[in-house]
């Protein structure tokens, strides 16, 4: 197993911010973007995917690829069996999230289903059918907030971010790029929630999950398509916002000591607003709407408790629309983005 690392300097805690923002960003724009040398970028950020420290991934919008059930799940469990049944829910393929909450006996997990069979399957069989657990409560994710998607843990400034692409970008992301940067890219279809989604497109994604670093023609050959086809492809899946390419790491890296769920009751007529209002703080990195008793889902990722209690009496607080809120810290995270957790943080 790579070492993962226990620390990052501050050059390294900046880098790893540029690539959470734009995880497919080259060298040279993350080294544009922070003022130092390409050079320097290279032989900081390279062993930092080699360890296993950083992990670059993708991640489908269900509102896209519109087979899917996004939901959330709160799981409560037997403590002395949590670790088992958070396992087993991380090994699932169609899990993105799963966290230990509370007191160790309730997971959260994001799961995306494929359709109304799996899901029925899940919640009818599988969590029935598990000794370990007690029960659970199922939240239909309605609408995703993006702009909370580009977390950075407050890194970079405003003029930083603005310079960079959210997904995949004209230049190379690996020395030997198989599609030159001035190359121009045709003007395709754009890839919106009414139009399907081809089995090329699927074969992309799932490369780029599987490697999110990878240059267009190594996405390509695993696609069985040009690099210039995998360049447009992908370019429009993300700039429609049907896949989401992602950075992954060990949030304690960056400072982040205190993270939470936050499951908010939101008058009807506000949700929208209130929404928009907390996916732009700099400690949100999740808010999704939901079904259920509390219909706003956001995810804190603060420095310590402090920060946390200055998040709540703050900027949560002065949100009028406000009816109600259930705040459950995050023990340990077993998987995220899609990728189960290597940590030397997390006892998992």
């Amino acid at each position: 197993m790579p070492n993962v690392r226990h620390s990052l300097d501050e050059t390294d805690r900046r880098i790893t911010a540029v690539l959470l923002a734009s995880p497919r960003a080259s060298w040279r724009t993350v080294a544009a973007c922070l003022g130092i040398s390409e050079r320097t970028v290279v032989r900081r950020a390279a062993p930092l995917f080699q360890d296993g420290t950083l992990r670059a991934t993708a991640v489908r919008s269900p509102a896209h690829f519109t087979g899917l059930v996004p939901m959330a799940l709160r799981v409560r469990c037997r403590p002395q069996r949590i670790r088992a049944v958070a396992a087993t829910l991380a090994r699932r393929q169609d899990t993105v999230w799963v966290d230990v909450m509370g007191g160790g006996d309730e997971i959260c997990t994001i799961v995306f289903l494929a359709g109304p069979d799996a899901r029925n399957a899940l919640l009818l069989r599988d969590l029935p059918a598990t000794a370990a657990v007690d029960s659970w409560t199922a939240h239909s994710l309605m609408r995703v907030h993006p702009a909370s998607l580009r977390w950075t843990a407050g890194l970079l400034t405003p003029e930083q971010l603005a310079l960079l692409s959210p997904g995949p970008v004209t230049t190379a992301v690996r020395e030997a790029a198989p599609v030159p940067a001035d190359t121009p890219v045709p003007v395709d279809t754009p890839v919106t929630a009414g139009t399907p989604v081809t089995a090329v497109d699927d074969a992309l994604v799932e490369a780029l999950a599987a490697d999110g670093r990878a240059t267009y023609g190594e996405l390509g050959h695993r696609a069985g398509v040009s690099a210039l086809t995998a360049r447009r492809r992908l370019d429009a899946l993300v700039r429609d916002g049907a896949v989401r390419p992602a950075t992954e790491v060990d949030l304690a890296l960056l400072g982040v000591h205190a993270e939470a769920l936050l499951w908010i009751t939101v008058t009807p007529g506000g949700l929208e607003e209130t929404a928009r209002a907390l996916s732009d703080h700099p400690q949100v990195r999740f808010a999704a709407a939901t079904t259920g008793p509390a219909n706003l889902l956001v995810a804190v990722a603060a420095a310590d408790l402090d920060a946390l209690y200055a998040f709540l009496t703050t900027t949560v607080g002065a949100l009028e629309r406000i009816t109600g809120i259930e705040t459950v810290p995050i023990l340990s995270t077993v998987k995220r983005t899609g990728i189960i957790r290597r940590s030397p943080h997390s006892a998992w």
